[in-house]
């Protein structure tokens, strides 16, 4: 969808565009202040970086080489690889992200560069990836004697010894080459990566809280919050959603209204430098019945509510939300004249 709305091939992206590798570890690029997002980093909707969990490990770690974010890809997909791992490694100053064990990979790299033989690291690599370095003690004994021969560190087998999953740095790379070229168009190129995002990976958009301000996007991400443990997976999602649209308002950009004849059934456009919001998101309009209508008006203007509503295959309740958004504003009920005054 980038690539439609651009015209930008995501494989001319530069993967070394350093505007867009500093997102990952401050939010000057955006042209906002952390205080005014609620995030040191300007990572909200990037794939592998944009929840809370990684966002907290590029706080942590301060990347600022593309080898380092696949690095974090690597530790956030693995099993106990992060977390009371080599976490507790970097903020104790034993190793710096660059040597902490992060795709199944570095282990066997790390290890013949210590002069392991290859068959021999490629079987330690394997044991550990899978999570049986304990499972098996007798045979992780054997290897911890081959490490011990070649002056392995002792954090390094540890280290070890706690995995229980590995992800491979091949795919690690694949997904962080994507992650960064979407990046790229958030940094450069704004209004289409929010539209393309709100259109595709938006999980409960809803225009009521979302198209109507900076304000109303605030408050009801302070009720959110403030319902705690209670907060149901839908105020979660709706949550992850509003951070999106408050950072988008930040950045000074808008939406326009939902609008009967402008706006697309389930995609958001571009238009006059805002945004102009699909019908489907209306809460309770739905995607059917957003496709209908545009299907509808395609074939021709409404003449009034109601053949709108016999053409579309509507019911009074879709029409009130539509009247609720001002969509029906200036049409008549029916284009029936009264013979009697």
């Amino acid at each position: 969808m980038l690539q439609d709305l651009t015209g930008k091939a995501p494989t001319d992206i530069p993967l070394d565009d350093k505007e867009t590798m500093s997102i990952f570890n401050s939010t000057t690029a955006l042209g906002v202040t952390p205080e005014q997002i609620k995030s040191e980093v300007g990572t909200f909707g990037i794939p592998e970086y944009g929840t809370k969990f990684a966002r907290g490990m590029l706080m942590d770690t301060h990347p600022t080489t593309f080898d380092e974010l696949i690095r974090l890809s690597g530790l956030s997909h693995g099993t106990d690889v992060w977390l009371g791992n080599a976490q507790t490694l970097i903020e104790e100053g034993v190793v710096t992200l660059k040597e902490a064990i992060c795709c199944r990979d570095d282990i066997m790299v790390y290890l013949m560069k210590k002069g392991v033989p290859p068959d021999k690291a490629f079987k330690i690599m394997e044991t550990v990836r899978k999570g049986k370095a304990l499972k098996d003690p007798e045979k992780w004994e054997g290897f911890k004697k081959v490490m011990k021969d070649y002056d392995i560190p002792d954090w390094y087998v540890k280290s070890c010894e706690k995995i229980k999953y590995m992800f491979p740095k091949a795919h690690a790379a694949a997904y962080v080459t994507n992650a960064f070229r979407i990046a790229w168009f958030k940094v450069h190129i704004p209004l289409a990566y929010y539209a393309a995002y709100f259109t595709i990976r938006a999980k409960a958009f809803d225009a009521e809280f979302m198209i109507n301000g900076k304000a109303k996007v605030e408050a009801k991400m302070q009720e959110i919050t403030s319902l705690g443990n209670a907060a149901t997976p839908k105020d979660k999602e709706m949550y992850d959603d509003l951070e999106l649209v408050h950072e988008m308002y930040e950045r000074g950009f808008e939406f326009l209204p939902v609008d009967l004849y402008k706006s697309h059934s389930t995609k958001f456009q571009i238009e006059d430098e805002k945004i102009r919001p699909p019908l489907n998101c209306i809460a309770g309009l739905g995607t059917v019945a957003a496709e209908s209508i545009y299907q509808a008006r395609l074939e021709e203007p409404f003449e009034c509510i109601e053949d709108m509503q016999a053409r579309s295959k509507i019911g009074k309740s879709v029409t009130e939300l539509l009247e609720k958004f001002g969509c029906l504003k200036g049409m008549t009920k029916s284009n029936q004249m009264s013979l009697f005054v």
